[in-house]
């Protein structure tokens, strides 16, 4: 009787123990910690004197309240819904708004600036936060983040949380092709791979500052966004097939990068999260995304407004933005956003959960 008794509470203890050991660990990532552009700026234009702004309506329409926060769509960002979705709050908040404590920044911030770019010169053009700056303020943060819980305490935050860039596409439409500041210097693949090489430099940067697991985004089709097919000449409306080309090429450089950076940096966990293939099947396919309009922008005509031009003439402005690819006439809907989100948690992120 005893022996069974014992063989009964042995056989429970096992299953206890292998139950536990399949179940993914609560808190994996303590937190997301974001760089990048307006596709992940969650509000810090507000507080730098720039026109790169997106804190008016009919921006942020659909976000909680109905609060313009400063993101450059009309809802949250593919950074909000991974937050959430790794059990964290459900958006993350801009690092330059004051009106977040350490302690509510210690589960996520976000350092993005919209208007950057890898390249410094892309940020001097409407005055925003460059790269090398928002890793400045990574380094103070961390600082402020020892204060606050200890020193224990935020190296295991620092070392455990997510690291998301996501930035690249204004280096080529604002800085080479639109505004060619860059051509004199550069062909497009040499300024392809010095792009890349600033994408590798600011990672191991942020490895030295006790960053260890890490996401970078590849650049999506930026040539079928709704501006790139009004400036398209050769087939106005249309999407930019020389723009897209210039996007594949950072992507599979970027590729190699990750590669090399895994190989270099000890203990590092570095992925490269694709957004080109989801963004160009819907871009053909926008009906079985549930998209009713893929070539124009929600806000005022849909075809050049962005920033300030989009809060002009509301009037104009589409009724339901879940039909459009784009909120503006560069960056997507939160619709096309949470689409984003899925597939990237689903492929790059789950060795992370």
């Amino acid at each position: 009787m005893f022996s069974q008794s014992l063989r009964y509470w042995l056989l429970l203890l096992i299953m206890r123990i292998l139950l536990s050991s399949s179940t993914p660990t609560a808190g994996k990532v303590p937190a997301i910690i974001v760089f990048g552009d307006s596709t992940v700026d969650t509000g810090n234009n507000n507080y730098i004197p720039t026109v790169a702004k997106g804190n008016f309506p009919p921006y942020g329409r659909d976000f909680d309240g109905g609060v313009a926060t400063g993101r450059f769509s009309n809802g949250r960002l593919v950074t909000d819904f991974l937050s959430e979705a790794f059990g964290l709050p459900s958006s993350v908040p801009a690092y330059l708004d004051t009106s977040y404590t350490i302690d509510q920044l210690a589960t996520g911030v976000s350092f993005a600036s919209g208007g950057t770019g890898l390249d410094d010169l892309t940020a001097k053009i409407p005055s925003v936060i460059p790269l090398n700056q928002q890793l400045e303020y990574f380094a103070e943060y961390k600082e402020k983040l020892k204060l606050a819980k200890g020193e224990s305490l935020a190296n295991e935050i620092i070392a455990e949380a997510l690291y998301i860039f996501s930035i690249g596409t204004n280096d080529f439409i604002v800085n080479y092709l639109v505004l060619p500041l860059r051509p004199a210097h550069y062909t497009a693949p040499e300024y392809v791979t010095y792009l890349v090489g600033l994408a590798d430099e600011a990672v191991r940067h942020a490895y030295d500052l006790g960053a260890r697991k890490m996401e970078l985004t590849g650049l999506a089709p930026f040539g079928c966004i709704p501006s790139a097919r009004t400036l398209n000449h050769d087939e106005p409306g249309e999407c930019n097939e020389e723009y897209n080309q210039l996007a594949m090429r950072f992507n599979a450089e970027l590729k190699e990068a990750v590669r090399k950076l895994n190989d270099d940096l000890a203990s590092a966990q570095v992925v490269y999260a694709e957004t080109y293939s989801v963004v160009a099947a819907i871009v053909a396919n926008p009906s079985d995304y549930g998209f009713e309009n893929v070539a124009q922008g929600c806000c005022g005509t849909g075809l050049i407004e962005t920033s300030v031009l989009c809060g002009m003439d509301q009037a104009l402005t589409c009724q339901d933005a879940n039909k459009y690819v784009f909120f503006d006439s560069v960056h997507p809907s939160e619709a096309t956003y949470r689409i984003l989100a899925d597939e990237i948690l689903n492929n790059a992120l789950r060795i992370f959960l």
